[in-house]
């Protein structure tokens, strides 16, 4: 009986709790709509889109090298569980002339992960604030068009959010200098987003198969 016990809370209370956060997150409902469809990315030589994407949005600004931390803490904390969904990124809107900053950014992060879902979208200062702008949060860029904070974008370019968040309230972005609320609340509300459009993709398999 003891062993019995033992197995049950080393191996199968663990498996629980994952399945519950991982695809029965559900019972929370939906992740709250903030802004709905957002100012779209202008065309260029990039393929990037919101477009049928859960897409984590930054903006890293001209100083790079300031906000290599937050990346690094994005990378650890949000890329590395969910970049193996084919339809989940990361995806910063970076001024024009930061292109090599960015290659040795994209090269220390290749160190520690696998980042083919992270993507880099070089633009005029003026489209990146509009898009920013678009969002209607109640944050800023500063002079250098960055930011720490990241924000959901659904599949179809909506800011998601927290409505009663016990900190702020209304909740548009995250805080990427803040391992603690990486963990604590983007995480959790990742995996919401997520298990909501794996819900929504059985529920269309079913009624196909009916």
């Amino acid at each position: 009986m003891k062993k019995t016990f033992v197995l049950v809370v080393l191996f199968v209370l663990p498996l629980v709790a994952y399945l519950f956060f991982a695809s029965g997150v559900n019972n929370f409902g939906r992740l709250p709509m903030l802004t709905e469809q957002i100012k779209q990315l202008p065309l260029n030589d990039s393929d990037a889109t919101f477009e049928d994407k859960i897409t984590i949005l930054g903006f890293l600004g001209k100083n790079v090298e300031m906000k290599k931390g937050n990346a690094f803490n994005l990378n650890q904390k949000i890329y590395k569980p969910f970049y193996e969904f084919n339809d989940f990124q990361i995806l910063m809107l970076m001024p024009k002339g930061t292109e090599t900053k960015i290659d040795e950014l994209k090269k220390e992060l290749g160190g520690l992960a696998d980042i083919r879902n992270w993507r880099f979208v070089f633009m005029e200062d003026q489209q990146i604030q509009e898009i920013f702008d678009s969002l209607q949060s109640d944050l800023t860029l500063d002079a250098s068009l960055g930011t720490p904070y990241v924000f959901i974008i659904d599949k179809d370019g909506s800011l998601r959010g927290r409505t009663d968040d016990d900190d702020v309230g209304v909740k548009y972005g995250y805080n990427a200098t803040s391992v603690a609320e990486l963990n604590n609340k983007m995480e959790d509300d990742v995996k919401i987003i997520l298990a909501e459009y794996r819900l929504a993709l059985k529920k269309n398999n079913a009624n196909r198969t009916n």
